[in-house]
């Protein structure tokens, strides 16, 4: 791009300085996401609520149902040799970023309604898919914030000290997740027609998901029919990678996570799933934030 600038020389003349800038495309999608982030923190700034309620529902499950079985004996969950509290602990660390991430899209319905998203879909964006992205990142962010917090208060109430190594294996887990179920969450908020369709959706699937998975009891204490709808959970696979290494304090690939009648998993094998699935759904929110602009 060439700007034209003019000057005054002593002789009273105007002559034209010529000037070449160099256009960067790297720099220029990094300015939008960082521009469209700090969008989403001011609102959040403004609105707090929804990061308050995202650390109060999981630390309520860990405390009533820590309550409710704490009596529990040690040998009751098989394999696991731990108090319920301390099991329980570790799957509601993945179910708050679950319960973070599941509302990622929630400020596209809301941006859609207000008539701000058409403004977007208007303005010269350089990557379209600095829309999706910077939702991911402010999602991100954001869920590994309310973990940390969620996690020091569960180790509070259980007296247990964490190494440095756990918590960065829960964040690197998590991490995996929340983008996983952010990019869920945002197709659905480019599909549905409103913020109320958007928040009935979410409330129907908490439960649910939550339940089918091994958050709150082992494989073993599940009927058959409920053991195969929690191994295509994908919170299942974060929570038993994130129990097995806060429990046994080491790192096997090979050591099977997930044993089933039908079904054997390893660490290694649940990282690919979950990698996997989020390349799906990363190219299929990519796809339809694309036909958004046609």
């Amino acid at each position: 791009m060439i700007h034209s600038n003019l000057f005054i020389k002593k002789n009273n003349f105007l002559i034209p300085k010529n000037s070449l800038q160099i256009y960067s495309y790297h720099k220029n999608i990094y300015k939008e996401i960082i521009a469209l982030v700090k969008r989403l923190y001011i609102q959040s700034y403004r609105r707090p609520s929804n990061i308050i309620a995202g650390i109060i529902q999981p630390l309520l499950w860990l405390i009533l149902f820590g309550a409710l079985f704490q009596n529990a004996p040690i040998n009751l969950l098989g394999q696991y040799n731990i108090k319920y509290t301390q099991f329980l602990s570790y799957g509601i660390i993945a179910f708050t970023a679950f319960s973070s991430s599941i509302n990622a899209g929630l400020p596209v319905i809301f941006d859609r309604e207000f008539g701000f998203f058409n403004r977007l879909i208007v303005s010269p964006l350089v990557n379209k898919s600095a829309l999706f992205i910077c939702l991911i990142i402010y999602t991100l962010i954001i869920s590994i914030i309310q973990i940390i917090i969620i996690t020091i208060l569960s180790l509070y109430l259980e007296k247990n000290i964490i190494q440095i190594n756990h918590i960065i294996s829960i964040i690197s887990i998590t991490t995996i997740m929340i983008i996983n179920i952010s990019n869920f969450s945002i197709c659905i908020s480019f599909i549905l027609p409103g913020h109320i369709e958007f928040l009935a959706l979410t409330l129907i699937l908490n439960l649910p998901i939550l339940f089918s998975s091994t958050a709150l009891a082992p494989l073993s204490f599940m009927p058959y029919w409920l053991q195969m709808i929690a191994c295509i959970n994908p919170l299942t696979y974060s929570i038993e990678i994130i129990r097995y290494i806060c429990i046994n304090n080491s790192l096997k690939w090979n050591i099977n996570i997930i044993e089933t009648l039908w079904l054997q998993m390893n660490i290694q094998n649940c990282i690919l799933i979950l990698i996997l699935t989020n390349i799906i759904s990363f190219i299929i929110v990519k796809k339809i934030v694309k036909d958004k602009y046609k």
